[in-house]
């Protein structure tokens, strides 16, 4: 049976998982204000409170225990009774949480899109899917060790890539479920694990192809109004074309690019010419803002920074387009360039499994990335644990190195800014040492999965951090290639045949063909906002100034001020750089968000008195 709430929902999106205990209730009065609906434990104690729309949460009970999905799912109260917590395989992004004899079971995905974080207050530990919640309910400041991890060039690594940024707060690893006992006990144990990569493309794309029909479907109903980046690349027109095959009235928007020869807006055009009905608007970015504006104004900070920053103004003008248009969600295909191809690393398992294939592979990964043979050779001879991988990073971090590394290791090398500190260094440093000591082992039994599952994680921190601005901006986004059944479809292929550089992502092109145009699925180009991004750079050259003036990564100690002026100002920023200063850029007005909106954005009094909590 569907579980009853005390309320009508207000559209907000959050949770905190309560155990069931009488301590925790002083927490859950506090958060009582805060939230549209509760449910109990079997006791009667609080088990969750939050706030999530009608159609986005599945709840059930059987006997004494409760079950919820909170989230884009195609599970029904009755699969959530037959299958218990354990369930998976199906379609759609949502956390799963359950109360069995007082136990709370929880767990997000295993791509990080839908995440869990735990933090103590009064003796008791709680659960909850935004970690600045439990940051406000615990007073809870930064971390500079993490804002220091923040740093490191170009993504923060395995493990640390999810941690929470505030002192107190721990990130449940995507993959791993968390349950929390009555006597107080809390352990995680991992439930994900990637499948076998062993099919042919033909045979993994059409489990492909299924998923991904499936992850839109979950989402689109026939006549509902979507809105939908459509950029003329593969993954958007494929999310476009499933959508429309759902029933979904599509607004489309494509933004025209300045630079000579782009072709993203004719190929949209295109797209949109086999999309019966489509809305489309093709919108130059001179007529948008330019990328940066805005870095004065404060905005409700996220969970944590962002490198998204350069484009969120324009983002911001686009969802008012589309919202104007009747539209209740944007679809978006993020996540395509991080799950349908995999890693270079896939090379090292396939030299030891078919030499000559692997052998093929390399040289042309080596023709097209111009990987110096020495460094690449490096790396696919030597086997070190992912442990001891780590540590190699924790003791040669240092300056950002020039030109492409081979990318054949369990991950990206990491490097620091010129102008972080010794202090950051050193924090960044014990932070991986320490990682590599207590999350050491690898997310895939070899090196090739463990980097592509590493990929996928960082498109669904990306994804997070999209949903958070759609959220503020009043149309959520959605991102159908960051599903966990959308990344198992992938792993399913062998990597060879996925991953070769002289073809442009095979398996989607196999996935999607009769759906979508041949014209798309055969494009070999990529376009790219380069001339927008120096463009808004050189504009914003005065605030970035000014925020090196008084730095709020200076006074924690992790920035060299003088340094980081002298890269703004620097004429060369305008001709590169640009990779090396937005993780800084994105914690410095992270920082300075959160200074000035410390309370949670999500969480919005409610002038209506709660009811009574509801029991199942």
């Amino acid at each position: 049976m569907v579980v009853p709430v005390t309320s009508t929902a207000c559209g907000g999106r959050w949770f905190v998982a309560l155990p069931d205990r009488d301590a925790a209730l002083a927490a859950a009065a506090r958060l009582a204000s805060y939230a549209c609906r509760t449910l109990t434990h079997a006791s009667g104690r609080p088990w969750l409170l939050g706030c999530w729309p009608d159609d986005e949460a599945v709840t059930a009970q059987a006997g004494t225990a409760r079950l919820a999905a909170i989230g884009r799912t195609s599970l029904t109260p009755h699969d959530l009774v037959a299958r218990g917590p354990g369930v998976t395989g199906a379609a759609g992004s949502f956390h799963l949480l359950a109360s069995v004899d007082g136990e709370v079971y929880a767990r997000g995905t295993a791509t990080g899109v839908r995440r869990l974080c735990t933090a103590d207050a009064d003796g008791v530990t709680f659960a909850a899917d935004r970690a600045h919640t439990l940051a406000w309910l615990t007073g809870a400041d930064p971390d500079p060790a993490r804002l220091a991890a923040r740093l490191l060039l170009p993504d923060p690594p395995f493990p640390i890539e999810t941690s929470a940024m505030w002192r107190g707060v721990r990130a449940v690893q995507p993959g791993h479920a968390l349950r929390l006992g009555r006597d107080g006990s809390v352990r995680t144990e991992r439930w994900w694990r990637p499948p076998p990569s062993d099919l042919p493309l033909e045979q993994a794309a059409t489990l492909l192809r299924d998923a991904l029909r499936a992850a839109v479907a979950v989402r689109v109903r026939p006549g509902d109004v979507w809105g939908a980046d459509l950029s003329g690349g593969m993954d958007s027109t494929s999310a476009c074309f499933l959508a429309h095959e759902a029933g979904a009235d599509l607004v489309a928007v494509t933004l025209e690019w300045s630079a000579a020869g782009n072709e993203d807006a004719r190929h949209a055009r295109e797209a949109a010419r086999h999309l019966p009905g489509i809305t489309h608007f093709v919108l130059p970015s001179s007529e948008l803002p330019g990328h940066f504006s805005g870095l004065g104004e404060r905005h409700p900070p996220g969970d944590e920074p962002s490198v998204l920053l350069r484009d969120r103004a324009q983002q911001s003008e686009l969802a008012g387009l589309l919202r104007d248009h009747g539209v209740r969600g944007r679809l978006s295909g993020h996540g395509g360039d991080h799950v349908v191809t995999p890693l270079p690393a896939y090379l090292h398992p396939l030299l030891r499994r078919r030499p000559l294939t692997g052998l093929a592979h390399l040289a042309a990964h080596r023709a097209r990335s111009r990987w110096p043979l020495v460094a690449t050779l490096r790396q696919l001879v030597s086997r070190p644990s992912l442990a001891a991988w780590i540590r190699e990073q924790a003791d040669a971090l240092g300056p950002l190195r020039r030109g492409e590394p081979p990318m054949c290791g369990w991950g990206f090398p990491v490097a620091l800014p010129p102008w972080a500190t010794g202090r950051a260094r050193d924090l960044a440093a014990g932070l991986l040492r320490e990682a590599a000591d207590r999350d050491g082992v690898p997310l895939g039994p070899d090196r090739g999965t463990h980097a592509w599952v590493h990929l996928a994680r960082l498109a669904g921190s990306t994804a997070t951090h999209l949903s958070a601005w759609g959220a503020v901006d009043g149309l959520p986004v959605e991102t159908p290639f960051c599903d966990d059944a959308v990344l198992d479809a992938c792993l399913r292929v062998r990597p060879e045949d996925a991953g070769h550089p002289a073809v442009y992502k095979p398996l989607l092109a196999a996935a999607m063909r009769g759906i979508v145009p041949e014209a798309i699925l055969t494009r070999t180009t990529k376009d790219h906002c380069g001339d927008e991004w120096y463009a808004g750079l050189a504009t914003q050259r005065r605030t970035l100034a000014a925020w090196t003036a008084d730095s709020r990564l200076a006074a924690a100690g992790l920035a060299d001020p003088a340094a980081l002026r002298r890269a703004v100002l620097a004429p060369g920023l305008l001709n590169g750089g640009v990779c090396e200063l937005e993780p800084t850029l994105g914690i410095e007005e992270w920082l300075r968000d959160l200074e000035a909106r410390p309370h949670p954005h999500h969480l919005k009094e409610h002038p209506h008195e709660p009811a009574p909590a509801a029991t199942p």
